[in-house]
């Protein structure tokens, strides 16, 4: 099927969506490359943009044949069942009481963006990672595997590039690598051929973003979304970590799964919980009996993705990491276990419903001098290490990047590590983990 039948072909699949009334639940990524899609197929609907938010906050959408509706600000959510189809974005709590109003009336279909991709998407070659963390890390090394040994590969999802903006490149042969949150899994009736699930950490328990508010009620529900990852009949093997094997025998799918451990293999990949996500990736190269000599090298070039224990530079014998993606005290710990130097640790933020004891009791041990950003999960951060009476000399309280790194400077010593992993979501004072990291960056930089 070449590039022309394929197009033709979603063309022929989204023309069911005629004479429909369709809402967008969110203009995130996803959903704009939904209405792009629509557009160009010239979809005869009408289409209703939904968003808490007021149009200025995303781009204005670049329209050729259709015309879209808008529904903004304290209406946002309103009526949603006079609608024949909800295309939910994954910041869009399923609990919304529009959305639970839509489901009362029954004559209302809820889908996603994601559910549409896996019915449009002409191959069978698609391997979804999914995981507390590791999982963008994970996908990209798969994505490189591939590469490596001469496929045509598509990378998409969480990891920012939205699955439909190439649903119309994809040819039957090609391979498809999926980085999949749970909030994107959640209502997901499809599974992908190949599925990882790299670990599982408490997170997503309490609302943090303002503008994706989307939460799971417990860490049971968390799971049972991270696992729809593996229950569609698509589903020919799941490769998880071993730590979940009880969780996955009490589930009893119906797919094959394998067990990843630790690679030994050289890289570059900074911290020792890579060997695991080294691991899950080399599990796929071997069912898709990808030889050591392709994937060993392609292992071996592979750097820490931006902003996942990033090495930023080493200034007059001080190396600065950016791990602005560590939102979760469980990968923090996992972080402040991978340096044996001396460390200067920035962290805090928002609060997403964690257990910070443990990362308080490994701060304690490895933390040379600890810089709190505002926020309240710094103030339980702070409330656990007085309960283990961590000196208050080795902390303080900062209320920007810039003044963050300052203190850091002033404390750091040759031989120290100055490391940004904060345990905690970035709400409150940053945008998002990457302005956070990017300010982060900034400010290391600007000593050079």
């Amino acid at each position: 099927m070449g590039g022309v039948e394929i197009k033709n072909f979603h063309k022929m699949l989204l023309k069911n969506l005629n004479y429909q009334k369709i809402a967008l639940l969110g203009f995130g990524l996803d959903n704009q490359a939904l209405l792009a899609l629509l557009d160009a197929a010239s979809v005869s609907a009408e289409i209703t943009i939904c968003d808490a938010r007021t149009s200025d906050a995303w781009p204005k959408p670049k329209l050729k044949n259709l015309k879209v509706k808008y529904q903004l600000g304290l209406s946002f959510n309103k009526n949603l069942d006079k609608f024949d189809i909800l295309f939910r974005s994954p910041g869009w709590p399923m609990t919304c009481p529009g959305i639970r109003a839509a489901k009362k009336g029954g004559q209302t279909e809820i889908t996603s963006p994601l559910n549409l991709f896996f019915a449009l998407a002409p191959t069978k070659n698609i391997i979804g990672v999914t995981g507390t963390k590791g999982k963008g890390t994970t996908a990209t090394l798969i994505y490189n595997i591939l590469r490596a040994n001469g496929q045509r590969v598509w990378l998409g999802g969480n990891i920012g590039v939205a699955p439909l903006s190439f649903i119309n490149k994809i040819r039957p042969t090609d391979y498809v690598i999926l980085e999949l949150s749970s909030f994107q899994l959640e209502d997901l009736k499809y599974s992908p051929r190949i599925a990882i699930i790299t670990n599982l950490f408490k997170e997503h328990l309490a609302p943090a973003d303002p503008n994706n508010p989307n939460f799971h009620s417990s860490l049971a529900a968390y799971w049972q979304a991270k696992l729809n990852i593996a229950r569609g009949a698509q589903n020919k093997y799941l490769i998880a970590n071993p730590d979940l094997k009880n969780r996955i025998k009490t589930a009893k799918l119906k797919t094959q799964t394998i067990y990843f451990s630790p690679s030994s293999l050289p890289s570059k990949l900074v911290g020792d919980f890579n060997r695991q996500n080294i691991g899950a990736a080399v599990a796929v190269a071997k069912i898709l009996k990808i030889k050591p000599a392709v994937y060993a090298p392609a292992i071996a070039g592979f750097k820490n993705l931006e902003h996942r224990l990033e090495f930023v530079a080493k200034i007059k014998g001080v190396r600065y990491f950016d791990n602005s993606f560590s939102t979760t005290p469980e990968s923090t710990v996992l972080d402040l276990k991978s340096f044996s130097e001396p460390l200067i640790q920035i962290a805090g933020g928002a609060d997403k419903g964690a257990n910070f004891r443990p990362l308080a009791q490994t701060i304690k041990r490895k933390v040379k001098f600890l810089i709190l950003l505002p926020g309240a999960g710094t103030k339980r951060i702070k409330k656990e290490l007085l309960a283990l009476k961590f000196p208050l000399k080795k902390l303080t309280e900062i209320n920007s990047m810039e003044k963050a790194l300052i203190a850091a400077r002033a404390r750091a010593q040759v031989g120290d590590v100055v490391l940004l992993s904060t345990a905690c979501a970035s709400f409150g004072l940053f945008k998002n983990y990457k302005e956070r990291g990017n300010l982060f960056k900034k400010y290391v930089k600007s000593e050079k």
